[in-house]
């Protein structure tokens, strides 16, 4: 395997490669510890053997006759003995060793793959652990059938590097190149992909950037990970910038470049970008989005982002069209403009896009709700101008993991709302030109709740616990006091989808109504969403009507005239083009509470 890369740092040619690498002779062990003076190696429970330090700070011993299944810690000069911070598999969780694995001799079988352009994408999010009751990569591989039945496109994982404990949201991850093993091994996370692939569908996978977890993060034992010139919500931010930071920004990098490379995956979602502190004449996001796209050649690759500044910098295009780094954001204004419409909530962050129907409408024709604007329960001004940008470069959703479990009792909408307003917001994301994404189970209306869950010991659950209920306290209408126990067994077993629902009846209506949306977007909008430009959307909030145009490909339109109230609404002008779908009824004059009518144009001659 030949190095990834290599630097010159002052007199040194520096090789940044991190983890095992195979031969036929044995297997090279690599460790960046520039703050240990001495490392040794424990081979499948042998004597622990010295390596050689060299000058770059890198420790490297070869050992002959080593093949993949060896499992292998590395010692410290305190004693203390940790695993492989780029570790492949770890078969005894985050403190225990780590496994060789021969990543190449994985079988792949859909080699014909390249990806899908990005406008054809309907993505599913789902959790691995909860997603079945086995909550596995195999038991998700079974079912694939399924989600490419409805229409769904691409797959979105959240995170799965290795954590501590048993179940956990993925988000405190401390070794990002091993797969949890509570999944399985990487070569069922392979597998998962290889199969997903034959189904016509990508994989993308979340990944965790701006921090890492509480417990079984070794690295600031023996290299400058951490720094205290930035400052994050998880404590001194990563070193991104400082003394020592080049082997750090590697280390990341190079994690993203393997997911692509490695598992063959069709793109990454980076977690909470505005969270990662860099001081870099190239910011690390700048980086990293560069040097995937060139890992992954002629493939098609997406790279979307989670940016709470609604930061559009990122989402620029080139001149011909063409994400410059990031291909799209998660729209948490989408979610939270259609969530008031659907269930009338307006405490805590909804405030900020309560009262004002237009704010659904600017959401829905530029992304953004907020370009620049003060938001008063937020406290301060918040976003850019998105309005010159395509309307694929934003991710819809009614539901995800954060909104879900944002709740005190993670409890989903169509728990506590009647089925016609969560129709209706539906029909509209999933019609609408923004990239749609299903969160699991929403598809037939499932109602296990999804909340937060994690598994410490029991000095950090008691922490989580804590800081759990003060964080709910601060919200309006979410109890703390009735908040789950985020830490007990009982909270991630009720997140986990039963999947024989789906048989009742009411579910098999849900179904065939996000099939029937699902089909006709990919038949009458996708087509039109290639080579879209930007800035060509208009919208209006008329006698109660959320009324929207886009002009899309070739000078085609897509309008959406929405009612999203219990009360007729007057149309204030004939509606226009191809009627497309129809949810609900509609006159010459009145559209019917909770309906929404979408119609195509064709180009003007």
């Amino acid at each position: 395997m030949a190095p990834i890369v290599q630097d010159k740092e002052g007199d040194v040619l520096v090789d940044y490669t991190f983890g095992p690498v195979i031969s036929h002779g044995g297997v090279e062990f690599r460790l960046w510890a520039p703050l240990a003076t001495e490392v040794s190696i424990i081979i499948d429970g042998s004597h622990p053997r010295p390596i050689e330090r060299l000058q770059d700070g890198w420790h490297r011993y070869f050992a002959t006759g080593v093949k993949p299944g060896s499992q292998y810690r590395f010692g410290l000069p305190d004693g203390t003995v940790v695993p492989d911070p780029a570790s492949r598999h770890q078969p005894q969780d985050v403190h225990g060793a780590s496994e060789v694995v021969d990543l190449k001799s994985f079988e792949w079988t859909a080699n014909d793959w390249s990806g899908r352009p990005w406008e054809e994408s309907v993505i599913y999010e789902l959790h691995v652990g909860s997603f079945s009751a086995e909550g596995t990569f195999r038991a998700a591989t079974e079912r694939l059938a399924h989600l490419a039945e409805i229409g769904v496109t691409a797959i979105q994982i959240m995170p799965v590097s290795d954590f501590p404990g048993r179940y956990n949201w993925g988000y405190d991850g401390v070794l990002p190149y091993a797969p949890d093993s509570s999944y399985g091994r990487p070569e069922d996370f392979m597998a998962l992909v290889d199969a997903a692939h034959h189904y016509g569908m990508s994989v993308f996978l979340d990944v965790v950037y701006n921090h890492f977890g509480p417990d079984g993060n070794y690295l600031p034992n023996y290299a400058p990970l951490f720094t205290e010139h930035h400052k994050t919500p998880w404590g001194n931010g990563i070193n991104y910038d400082g003394d020592g930071s080049k082997a750090v920004r590697e280390f990341v990098i190079q994690n993203a470049i393997y997911w692509i490379r490695e598992f063959r995956l069709d793109g990454l979602r980076l977690d909470a970008v505005h969270a990662i502190k860099d001081d870099n004449e190239e910011h690390l996001l700048r980086e990293l989005a560069r040097r995937v796209r060139e890992a992954a050649g002629t493939r098609h690759v997406h790279l979307i982002v989670e940016n709470e500044d609604n930061d559009s910098d990122l989402l620029m295009r080139d001149e011909e069209g063409r994400p410059r780094s990031f291909t799209a954001q998660w729209n948490d204004d989408i979610h939270h403009v259609l969530h008031i419409a659907a269930t009338g909530e307006m405490f805590g962050y909804y405030q900020d896009y309560a009262d004002d129907n237009g704010k659904i409408g600017r959401a829905l024709a530029e992304g953004f709700v907020f370009q620049g604007e003060h938001m008063p329960y937020r406290g301060e001004s918040r976003g850019k101008p998105s309005f010159d940008l395509p309307p694929t470069a934003f991710i819809s959703f009614i539901q995800n993991h954060d909104q879900i479990g944002n709740r005190a009792l993670g409890d989903r909408m169509i728990t506590f709302r009647p089925l016609k307003p969560i129709r209706a917001v539906t029909a509209i994301y999933l019609l609408s030109p923004q990239i749609p994404m299903l969160f699991m189970g929403e598809e037939w209306g499932a109602c296990e709740p999804f909340p937060y869950f994690c598994d410490f010991d029991e000095e950090l659950n008691e922490k989580v616990r804590q800081g759990r209920r003060e964080e709910l306290s601060r919200l309006p209408g979410f109890d703390a006091v009735d908040a789950l126990d985020p830490t007990a067994h009982s909270t991630f077993e009720m997140a986990k989808l039963d999947w024989s629902q789906r048989e009742r009846a009411d579910a098999s209506e849900m179904l065939a109504f996000y099939k029937s949306l699902l089909t006709l977007r990919h038949q009458r909008i996708v087509p039109l969403l290639q080579d879209v430009g930007a800035g060509n959307a208009s919208f209006r909030h008329d006698g109660g009507l959320t009324i929207v145009d886009w002009t899309l490909a070739a000078g085609s339109r897509l309008h959406i005239v929405a009612n999203l109230a219990d009360q007729p609404a007057k149309i204030p002008a004939p509606l226009t083009g191809e009627q497309i779908f129809l949810l609900g009824s509609v006159s010459e004059t009145i559209l019917a509470p909770w309906s929404v009518y979408s119609s195509i144009s064709p180009a003007r001659n």
